[in-house]
C-alpha cells in the first residue's frame, strides 16, 4: 500500500505560500546545500529502519521476529533524535521535506509510537510543517 505523506508533485509555488516544494529544482549553492543534505540524512535513515519494521508487521504473527522490530525501532529513534539535534527552522529545504514527510510515516504507520514525548522540539517543529496546505493536501484519508 502506498502512501502520500507528502505530495509528489511538482509546485511551482515559493515558500512563501506555505508550500515543501521548492520553486527552483536547481541545487542550492555549497553551504545551504550542506545544510539540507544534513538535514535529509536522518529522515533518510530513519525511513530505512521504519519501511522494513512495517514491513515484519504484516507477516503472520508467530513468523515475526521480535528483537529485530525493535531493533529498527531503537534505529527509527536515534535518527530522530539526530533530527532534533540538527537546525531544522529557516528557508524549506529537501531536508525538511523529507524529515516532514517521515514523520507523517510515523504518524501513519505507527500511531502508538509516542514519538512527540521522546523528542519534543522535532514534535513543535512537525506542529507547524502539519499545518501546511501541502501536507494537508496530501495526507491519507483516516481509517
Amino acid at each position: 500500500m502506498t502512501t502520500r505523506c507528502c505530495s509528489t508533485r511538482r509546485s511551482s509555488a515559493n515558500t512563501s505560500t506555505g508550500s515543501l516544494a521548492a520553486a527552483n529544482s536547481s541545487p542550492p549553492p555549497a553551504p545551504a546545500r550542506r545544510i539540507a543534505l544534513r538535514q535529509q540524512a536522518p529522515g533518510d535513515g530513519i525511513l530505512d529502519a521504519l519501511i522494513p519494521r512495517r514491513y515484519e508487521t504484516a507477516r503472520p504473527e508467530d513468523k515475526r521476529w521480535e528483537g529485530w522490530t525493535d531493533s529498527q525501532m531503537r534505529k527509527a529513534h536515534q535518527g530522530l533524535a539526530a533530527a532534533e539535534r540538527g537546525d531544522l527552522p529557516g528557508p524549506r529545504t529537501i531536508g525538511q521535506v523529507t524529515i516532514g514527510c517521515t514523520l507523517g510515516y510515523l504518524d501513519f504507520r505507527f500511531p502508538n509510537d509516542c514519538w512527540r514525548q521522546r523528542h519534543p522540539k522535532l514534535a513543535a517543529w512537525y506542529l507547524d510543517v502539519e499545518q501546511l496546505p501541502s501536507t494537508q493536501a496530501s495526507k491519507p484519508p483516516a481509517s
